[in-house]
């Protein structure tokens, strides 16, 4: 079996950048939906005899019309290239209110030929998957209100607990029962233990259903594939079966800065997997840079100093940090930097002015204890006054002056 393994799409996902004048969509949805057109195109080109979502098509649960269009497209293409897909339910895609439709429901509504919509955990043989010879364990994510309704319990603490002894229970069940003469896979929206988070802005780490990693390495299995983690990795590498959470399509944020994007072909046989890992090299890039001005003289130059080259900042993400006294934020030219950095997708300053830490008296002094004279002279030490004996001098003569009159 050939198997073409992608998660946690988010092609609505337009948090930065303007709209494109020609599709009326939004840039940073055009570079989501070029990653995925990628997965699609290499699906049919390669032949892979199934493609497995393992969830979270959008941002969340309520896509606008427009993205569901455009979704279905790339989903249709492979309906109509006769590739079976799956599309499991992420957190993304389903409503915290039990009863109501998730975002992909249409694909199950329509009866959609070679597509399957995985709502509820189930083990599908090949009777169920267009007579390929596979057998899959499906796990969507569950929600807290399915959770809570399903134990009965009113402590959300005790209704995980409960629903992950009962799912370990179940999948482990599913695996004494599958054919051992054919390849057996799991595929998950949700966490497992010990893998490892990127910088996502997007799970939901106090909700996550946690898989216990002797369940998911179970050399009973031949691949296991994951959705819900942006970080790609294999959490069983080197051994059998792979553990692959392949990552989101496109970087969300500043937090998947590093992270190269990535999916996954499987070749899959009974007790041995190949896996290759196919890289999104069309993703967009993120800067992310930082300065701590330490002179007021040619504060611009400086900041640009801290940028890399407008070649190599051309239609990325370019963030600058800056730290800096408050008393020179005037000295910041915002428009010098945002022309010097007019060729990338889109410039974010962040400024961040410091403020002088509050003079703390001595222990065991009190205040009223102390002249105005030691008051200031204390205030002086702490702001670092280079000119502190001229200051001290001149607030002499002004008290003195005063004490006189």
């Amino acid at each position: 079996m050939k198997i073409l393994h992608f998660a946690d799409a988010h092609i609505d996902m337009a948090n930065y950048g303007r709209h494109d004048p020609q599709t009326g969509l939004p840039f940073r949805v055009l570079d989501f939906l070029k990653s995925l057109d990628t997965i699609v195109d290499t699906a049919i080109e390669r032949k892979v005899d199934m493609v497995i979502f393992a969830g979270d098509a959008y941002k969340d649960r309520s896509p606008a019309p427009t993205f569901q269009r455009e979704w279905g497209k790339r989903i249709m293409r492979l309906s109509q290239a006769k590739i079976p897909t799956l599309l499991l339910i992420g957190n993304h895609d389903i409503s915290p209110a039990m009863g109501r439709a998730h975002a992909i429901q249409e694909f199950d509504t329509l009866q959609v030929p070679y597509v399957r919509v995985l709502s509820k955990p189930e083990f599908l043989k090949p009777d169920d998957l267009w007579g390929l010879p596979v057998q899959i364990i499906a796990m969507p994510w569950i929600t807290r209100s399915a959770l809570m309704a399903y134990t009965g319990e009113t402590d959300s603490t005790e209704a995980f607990a409960k629903i992950e002894n009962n799912v370990s229970g179940l999948i482990e069940g599913w695996i004494s029962d599958s054919d051992s003469s054919l390849p057996l896979i799991l595929t998950a929206h949700a966490s497992i233990e010990g893998a490892k988070f990127g910088g996502e802005r997007l799970v939901m780490m106090g909700n996550d259903l946690v898989l216990t990693g002797s369940l998911v390495k179970n050399p009973k299995l031949d691949y296991v594939a994951m959705g819900h983690i942006h970080k790609p990795q294999d959490v069983n590498e080197g051994q059998h079966p792979p553990v692959i959470y392949p990552g989101s399509i496109e970087r969300v944020d500043f937090g998947e800065i590093d992270e190269e994007r990535y999916f996954v072909l499987a070749e899959i046989t009974r007790g041995k997997t190949e896996v290759e890992w196919i890289q999104l090299t069309g993703a967009r890039k993120f800067i992310s840079c930082k300065a701590s001005l330490s002179s007021s003289e040619n504060v611009t130059e400086q900041l640009k100093s801290k940028l890399p080259q407008p070649k190599e900042m051309s239609d990325a993400i370019v963030r600058l940090i800056v730290e800096y006294p408050r008393e020179w934020d005037s000295l910041i030219d915002e428009s010098a930097l945002r022309k010097y950095a007019d060729g990338c997708f889109e410039f974010h300053l962040v400024k961040k002015p410091q403020s002088e830490a509050r003079v703390r008296i001595a222990e065991g002094q009190v205040v009223s204890s102390l002249s105005p004279m030691e008051l200031l002279s204390q205030y002086f030490d702490a702001a670092k006054a280079n000119d502190k004996d001229e200051l001290e001098k001149l607030a002499r003569d002004i008290i003195f002056s005063n004490e006189d009159e």
